[in-house]
């Protein structure tokens, strides 16, 4: 597996990440917890190194099951994990309050079976707690020795400019794709002139980048992207016109869909480590495949010129999420 630096703090990770949620959350029905702990353990025998969870995950359990799995060769990877939610206090809000942040990093230390996480991002911006006050928080934990690098998750310029000057980032992970580039004229911008790394999340759109979900696709009752305004059947049709130029890409250079996706991320800065989740070996082979898929320059600039064209229907998150949502 290659290599990335996200940051200019030192943070090395793989140049494709291994994102675990939906090991135990969000996607249902859920997978068996033995088979993904030999997923991840096999991940690490190909060279995966790159370990992305969350606390809200399961809640706790993803944590526990990254943990679990890593822990034969827990120094050997970099585990990132988050903090934001109020879940340790059984409420769905949002808590980013010094005190709770210093009280729960010591719980996912322990769900972790380690003494410090590699990359520690906010999930989401706390409107109720300043940004300087939360990179402060976590400069202390990092002077402790229990957290070597942060992050921020679905921040927007300005709340990324506040929190750099306290404890300097190296890392912002936000949804990123072919289908969701809304990053690109501001955010992508302030992370290069910073010298901060960017790991997308959803690279591959929630999987509907890969051409499994057409718009006569069922998903499970319980599956989180039934209330997803691009899942709808409608949308899933209408945005079908983005994965026909994918799979025209992929039958040019004998790749999947996928590869040319994630090979598109790799291609557009050197810092971008995308996270693809997954709870099959093949299609973590397949993914982890795209950093030998190299598009030219002309390549990359037809997929943007194609996909800038296309009016995506259905927005990212319902809107009384995004109505929500501080950035």
């Amino acid at each position: 597996m290659k290599s990335r630096k996200l940051g200019i703090q030192g943070l090395e990770v793989s140049a494709i990440g291994l994102g675990c949620m939906g090991m135990s959350h969000g996607y249902t029905p859920l997978p068996d917890r033995n088979e993904m702990i030999r997923l991840i353990r096999t991940a690490y025998e190909k060279g995966e190194k790159f370990f992305d969870t969350a606390e809200v995950y399961g809640p706790f359990t993803n944590e526990e099951l990254v943990g679990e799995a890593v822990e034969p060769f827990r120094k050997e990877v970099v585990i990132a994990t988050k903090f934001g939610f109020d879940v340790a206090n059984g409420s769905p809000g949002l808590n980013s309050r010094p005190e709770h942040i210093r009280k729960v990093v010591e719980q996912s230390l322990k769900r972790l079976r380690t003494n410090y996480i590699d990359l520690y991002y906010q999930h989401r911006v706390d409107p109720d707690v300043p940004i300087e006050d939360v990179a402060g928080t976590v400069s202390d934990l990092i002077q402790e020795g229990k957290v070597k690098y942060w992050g921020l998750s679905e921040a927007w310029s300005a709340t990324i400019r506040k929190a750099h000057a306290v404890t300097p980032l190296s890392a912002l992970q936000s949804e990123y794709s072919i289908w969701f580039r809304n990053l690109e004229n501001e955010v992508i911008p302030t992370l290069e002139e910073l010298g901060i790394g960017l790991v997308p999340f959803s690279p591959l759109g929630k999987g509907f980048l890969t051409g499994k979900y057409d718009a006569g696709y069922k998903f499970d009752e319980k599956d989180f992207r039934n209330i997803l305004p691009r899942f709808t059947t409608e949308a899933r049709e209408a945005n079908q016109v983005v994965v026909n130029l994918l799979k025209e890409m992929a039958a040019e250079k004998n790749a999947t869909p996928a590869q040319i996706s994630l090979a598109w991320l790799l291609a557009k800065k050197p810092w971008i480590a995308p996270i693809p989740g997954t709870t099959k070996l093949p299609r973590f082979e397949e993914n982890i495949g795209a950093v030998e898929v190299e598009l030219t320059t002309e390549e990359v600039a037809h997929i943007d010129d194609v996909s800038a064209d296309i009016q995506f229907v259905g927005g990212q998150y319902p809107e009384e999420t995004l109505k929500n949502m501080a950035r």
